[in-house]
């Protein structure tokens, strides 16, 4: 089996296009350029389109279809997006492009076209300050976004139908002060969720109510190495399986780990990996068994073996990709 990984690479406007082989092996297949500083990415639930967030003015989206057989990228088409988007997501569906914009503190969601296009914005809400993330839960009847400045996540019923969005009751959950929640990832068996806080390197295991769209937090760990610098931590990425959580922290510069208790969603911190410098993005295949980490001061990715046993990292390849690589996608190839 083999995946394709793309790689937002913001300094030097391009994504990089690799092939992950079965051993871990990492190889060029295209560099695309895009007309603006990218990050981050998104694809969408099918796998036909990568979705690109442009943060140089004027702030737009990039669409491209995706190669099912190479991964190579064709550009579809641009559209503009209400501000300097920070992150971006599709509904469950696959119907909208949700997004978060950090300096604008504000929400935004886009109709999707049947061609993979971006329409206008339907929804646009101003949060409180430093939104930096927008998901759905597994069932897509609720969105959740972090705003950072805030320390809050924002809790929304959502119709799939429309694309609108209401408050839910409560409209928020509140992390430890000055926390700085960044982003959020459920868990796949829908009875957890997880966030990393940026500012005070740690994460979050909330409990997940499906039947009101609520989050409950349960448990809080450290990402922080023995020895750390100030906190700045920034993605989390589940395995397929849901048995294990990973977290990057790019003061150290360290991937950390945690077994996930099977009962509870509770939180077994497994240690820490050094990775590539600076890592802002990773990302774990669909299979599983490889994690591609992205250096915004290396410039380069490292490929990491998944241990299903013990959860641990075992580096595997390392690649020198763009400018400033800062957002990991992976997909099976066909």
């Amino acid at each position: 089996m083999a995946y394709a990984v793309y790689v937002s690479n913001a300094e030097s406007r391009e994504i990089s296009v690799l092939r992950l082989d079965d051993d871990g092996a990492l190889t060029p297949v295209e560099s695309q350029p895009v007309p603006g500083a990218v990050m981050p990415l998104a694809m969408s639930p099918d796998h036909r389109y990568l979705y690109a967030s442009l943060r140089s003015a004027p702030f737009a989206v990039a669409v491209f279809a995706t190669d099912p057989a190479t991964g190579r990228l064709t550009p579809l088409s641009t559209a503009p997006l209400p501000n300097n988007m920070a992150y971006l997501s599709t509904d469950r569906g696959g119907r909208f492009l949700l997004s978060a914009s950090y300096s604008g503190n504000k929400i935004a969601i886009n109709p999707i076209t049947s061609d993979g296009g971006v329409a206008p914005p339907i929804e646009v809400k101003s949060t409180p300050p430093h939104a930096h993330s927008i998901v759905a839960d597994p069932s897509g009847r609720y969105l959740f976004a972090a705003a950072l400045g805030g320390d809050v996540i924002l809790q929304y019923r959502f119709d799939a139908e429309s694309g609108r969005l209401t408050p839910n009751q409560p409209p928020l959950v509140e992390t430890a002060p000055g926390a700085g929640p960044r982003h959020l990832v459920f868990h796949p068996d829908g009875s957890t969720a997880y966030g990393s806080n940026e500012l005070d390197g740690t994460v979050n295991a909330y409990r997940f109510e499906s039947a009101t769209g609520t989050l409950t937090l349960v448990a809080s760990a450290t990402v922080l190495p023995a020895t750390a610098g100030p906190p700045w931590t920034s993605e989390l990425r589940l395995t397929p399986d849901g048995r294990y959580l990973y977290v990057a922290e790019r003061t150290s510069s360290t991937l950390a780990g945690f077994r996930i208790a099977p009962a509870t969603g509770l939180l077994d911190p497994l240690g820490h990996t050094p990775t590539e410098a600076r890592p802002r993005g990773f990302a774990i295949d669909p299979s599983g068994r490889f994690l591609v980490a992205a250096g915004q001061q290396s410039h380069a990715v490292t490929s990491y073996a998944i241990d299903p046993e013990t959860g641990s990292l075992t580096p595997r390849h390392r690649l020198g990709v763009g400018r400033d690589p800062n957002w990991v996608e992976i997909v099976d190839l066909r």
